[in-house]
C-alpha cells in the first residue's frame, strides 16, 4: 500500500509533534494552527486505521505502532532537512532545534560548555538539554542526541565515542582511618557501601579475579539516584562508593577521596554521542555530533 502524496505532510507533522512533545510547538514551527494538526494527525490515523499516541493532558506517549510509524516519519523528515541543507549552500546559516539528553553530572562538569562553545559559533541553532540519570528512549522520547556514559548495549542506534573513563571505588580519608582500607573486594562486606540506585547492588560492586567477574554482597544505609549526590555523601565519610573516574578526580586530587582497591576493577566504560540511525542525518545534527567528538578530544582530562 502506497501513501498518499497528502500524506506525506502529515508524516512529517507527525514527527514534529512527536520530537516536540506537543501539538501547540508543532503547529508554532510549521506555522499551523493546533487544532489543524490535530486534525491532520487523526486522519492519518484513521487512514492507517492505528492509534499513534495516546493524548494525555499532560504528555503524547506513543503508541507501539505510532513508535514504529515515528521511525520512517523521522527519517523523512530528516531527508527533507537534509536536502534543504543541500541547496541552502554554505551562505545559509545552520539553524533549527536540537534535543539533547545528558546525564546530570556530566551536563554540569563538561556538556555546558561544549554547548555554550556550539552556540556561540551557530547562534541559528536552538538547543534543548534535558538532564537526567536515567538511560531515555532517544526515539520515543524525541531526542536527536543522547550522551551517555556506559557501556552501549547493542540497539538501533549509531554511537560516536566522545572519551573514555573507568569506573573507581573511593572514600574519604577520615573514613577509611577509622574503618581500613579494603585490600580486597571481600573486605567490603564489613564497610558501608554506598547504592546508586539506577544500576542493580550486585552489577555495581563487581569485580574481576582470576576466575572472571564476580559481585560483593556488599551493604550500606544510602541510596540515591544521582551519582553527585553519592560523591557528596562519600567525602562526607558516609562510606565508599563507585564512581566514573573524571566525577571523583578533583577530590583525589584534593585529597578529599582516596582510591581503593586499584587492582580489582579495570574495566573501561565509554561516553558516547547516540543518535537515531538515518541515511539522511540533519546538517544541525551532525555538526553537533562533530563538535562534541573534537570538544573531549581536546579536553578531556
Amino acid at each position: 500500500m502506497k501513501a498518499p502524496l497528502e500524506d506525506l505532510a502529515s508524516m512529517v507533522l507527525f514527527a514534529q509533534v512527536v520530537q516536540r512533545r506537543s501539538f501547540t510547538a508543532a503547529a508554532r514551527e510549521v506555522g499551523l494552527a493546533k487544532s489543524a494538526v490535530s486534525k491532520r494527525i487523526t486522519a492519518l490515523e484513521e487512514r492507517l486505521g492505528v492509534r499513534l499516541l495516546t493524548r494525555t493532558t499532560r504528555s503524547l506517549p506513543l503508541t507501539e505502532e505510532g513508535l514504529r510509524y515515528y521511525e520512517h516519519c523521522a527519517a523523512l523528515l530528516a531527508a527533507a532537512d537534509a536536502a534543504e541543507d543541500a541547496v541552502a549552500g554554505a551562505s545559509t546559516a545552520p539553524r533549527g532545534p536540537l534535543r539533547v539528553s545528558a546525564p546530570v553530572t556530566l551536563a554540569q562538569m563538561h556538556l555546558a560548555d561544549a554547548i555554550a562553545a556550539f552556540l556561540l559559533r551557530y547562534p541559528e541553532i536552538e538547543i534543548d538539554l534535558a538532564v537526567e540519570d536515567r538511560v531515555v528512549d532517544v526515539v520515543e522520547g524525541g531526542f536527536d542526541v543522547a550522551v551517555r556514559v556506559t557501556r552501549l548495549a547493542d540497539s538501533s542506534l549509531v554511537a560516536r565515542r566522545l572519551a573514555t573513563d573507568r569506573l573507581v571505588v573511593c572514600g574519604a580519608p577520615a573514613y577509611l582511618d577509622a574503618r581500613g582500607r579494603p585490600a580486597t573486594p571481600a573486605d567490603l562486606i564489613g564497610h558501608a557501601c554506598l547504592h546508586y540506585a539506577l544500576v542493580p547492588r550486585a552489577a555495581e560492586w563487581r569485580f574481576r579475579g582470576a576466575r572472571g567477574a564476580y559481585s560483593v554482597p556488599v551493604r550500606g544505609n544510602f541510596t540515591a539516584s544521582n551519582g553527585t549526590v553519592l560523591v557528596r555523601a562519600a567525602v562526607a565519610g558516609l562510606g565508599l562508593a563507585v564512581a566514573p573516574r573524571f566525577m571523583v578526580a578533583a577530590e583525589v586530587a584534593a585529597g578529599r577521596l582516596e582510591l581503593v582497591l586499584e587492582g580489582f576493577r579495570r574495566a573501561e566504560i565509554g561516553i558516547h554521542a547516540v543518535f537515531p540511525s538515518r541515511k539522511q542525518l540533519p546538517a544541525r545534527t551532525k555538526l553537533f555530533v562533530d563538535h562534541l567528538v573534537r570538544w573531549f578530544a581536546d579536553r578531556w582530562p
